[in-house]
């Protein structure tokens, strides 16, 4: 099922009509007037000014999209039609398609239909960011969808990125900012991605090392050895921001080493390292361990920041569209489960085990309802310290970007916009989430606040040039 947001052309539904070059040739009139009958006698002018209210076949829904981006970007049908005439329909869907991800939009459109590959891998770092991917395996939500999922625990996300480029893996659990960097060919070689859900909100934290607990203010850690677990993660661009906000330059008064998430703990208490702002459980981990204490919360440097996000490259989704609208599916209600707070001890037992997070039921309880001990000998009560929360919002990826580009990750002019709607899959997400019952937010962007720092994704540029700590390259 789809419901086109803007009007798309009903003639597409009628298999015995010939499908011009000219998307509009055989539904208007000679006088050309669009609001005039349509000239096959089939339609009324509703039918060819309305949106499509189910499509059936897989041309017909390719047709359609095709139509409603059309429609959106030429609401008045005479200057479309003198457009299209102008520089032809291919030529016109191929610079459409350079920056909308049609086979992405296509497959999410698509209504249940019999998985193309049944057998599908997807890689998972155990951590909490983890769960809805996680959780759809024992409560074989995907094998509800028809398929024969392995989830295979992996080491570190340089690994996860080098099993997606070799195709070992057809989709993954994947740090926010990987799939951005990656489809850009910034750390790695290019590999198009697209992301599907948000796998987790919030869920990281600053922990340091009990030495340390008399250091409190970020002031104090000039030299400090600080890990975070992958170059291209929030863990990174959150610490770096951080640190920035309170006079420290990253790049030269601290050092910031990546070590995978399972390492943490042991290096914090062997004292390679002062601290990491790192993914749950292994702030908590660090507690339990008394080794560390929570120094601070990621949700209080950005409340609501993603953490990780459920990704598949684009091509995996060309092949198999059908595989990855069924993955999807899986997924999204895996988080929903996750979302709701009554569900979160159930959770904590369910991937206590050793094939999933392998850690204490009683550490994952205190991440996943949010009643902890910060290993100072207090208790809080953050009930907001993980959330499921799944929607891709185009300011999330937007915010990435400009951070990828202060720190001199990226460089020269950066196209937000394209980047940003073309990986992350926000307006089929909404859809497929209104076909499931849920209930998205109408908006594609929101404005975001980072230490009390409001940032506007329509302002990307003057948002990176407003920082006064940032790599000197740029």
């Amino acid at each position: 099922m789809l419901t086109a947001k803007y009007g798309v052309l009903r003639c597409f539904e009628n298999p015995q009509m010939k499908l011009n070059p000219d998307p509009l040739a055989d539904c208007l009139t000679p006088s050309q007037d669009p609001l005039a009958s349509c000239s096959c006698d089939h339609h009324t002018d509703d039918d060819l000014l309305g949106p499509v209210s189910a499509l059936k076949a897989p041309q017909t829904v390719e047709r359609a999209l095709e139509n409603a981006v059309l429609t959106g970007l030429f609401p008045q049908p005479v200057a479309r039609r003198a457009f299209i005439k102008a520089v032809g329909m291919n030529a016109l869907l191929a610079a459409i398609g350079s920056v909308v991800p049609w086979d992405a939009m296509q497959a999410l459109a698509q209504e249940k239909r019999k998985p193309e590959k049944k057998d599908l891998k997807i890689g998972f770092i155990p951590i909490t960011c983890a769960s809805p991917l996680i959780l759809a395996h024992p409560l074989r939500y995907y094998a509800a969808e028809g398929l024969e999922v392995q989830v295979i625990k992996t080491a570190g996300w340089a690994l996860i990125r080098d099993k997606l480029i070799n195709r070992e893996y057809d989709a993954s659990h994947m740090l926010a900012p990987m799939p951005l960097s990656m489809s850009m060919g910034v750390g790695s070689s290019t590999l198009p991605m697209n992301v599907a859900t948000i796998q987790n909100i919030n869920g990281q934290a600053i922990t340091l090392s009990l030495k340390h607990k008399d250091k409190r203010d970020p002031r104090q850690w000039k030299g400090f050895k600080l890990a975070v677990p992958f170059e291209f993660s929030m863990h990174n661009f959150l610490l770096r921001y951080y640190l920035a906000e309170y006079g420290l330059d990253p790049d030269k008064d601290i050092q910031i080493r990546v070590l995978p998430p399972p390492e943490m703990v042991a290096n914090l208490r062997a004292g390679n390292i002062d601290g990491f702002l790192g993914p749950d459980p292994f702030n908590q981990r660090a507690v339990y361990d008394e080794v560390g204490f929570i120094h601070i919360l990621s949700k209080a440097i950005w409340d609501g920041h993603p953490c990780c996000s459920f990704g598949a490259p684009s091509a995996f989704i060309q092949e198999n569209p059908n595989s990855f609208a069924a993955l999807f599916r899986a997924v999204l209600k895996a988080a929903n489960l996750a979302q709701e707070s009554k569900n979160r001890k159930t959770i904590a037992e369910a991937m206590a085990p050793a094939n999933y997070l392998n850690q204490p039921v009683s550490v994952l309880e205190q991440v996943l309802t949010g009643k902890f001990a910060d290993g100072l000998g207090a208790v809080h009560d953050e009930p907001h310290r993980i959330g499921f929360e799944p929607f891709p919002w185009y300011s999330m990826a937007t915010w990435i970007l400009t951070q990828m580009k202060r720190w001199g990750y990226i460089k020269g002019e950066v196209q937000w916009k394209t980047l940003a709607e073309k990986i992350y899959l926000l307006t089929d997400a909404r859809k497929q989430m209104q076909a499931m019952g849920y209930h998205p937010p109408s908006q594609n962007y929101r404005t975001i606040t980072v230490m009390g720092k409001v940032f506007d994704a329509q302002k990307a540029d003057q948002y990176v040039d407003s920082f006064a700590i940032k790599r000197a390259s740029l």
